[in-house]
């Protein structure tokens, strides 16, 4: 089965945010991109190879198997 993270627990597991309260405030700003994409839901499940780049710090989402 393939690993997958909802974008607002991602935003917390790398410390752009600190509660899921300011990650819902920044993704349904529309200051989120996912591959390039404005990302306004909180529940979007990122998967291994995504980019997520916020406030121009782009991030690349890793698998556990990858050691992230």
């Amino acid at each position: 089965m393939e690993e997958t993270i909802k974008l607002e627990q991602f935003l917390k597991l790398a410390q752009l945010v600190a509660t899921g309260g300011q990650a819902k405030g920044l993704i349904q700003s529309g200051q989120v991109r996912v591959n390039g994409l404005v990302e306004t839901r909180r529940g979007r499940k990122l998967r291994p190879g995504d980019r997520v780049v916020v406030g121009g710090e782009t991030l690349l989402v890793m698998s556990d198997a990858d050691g992230a």
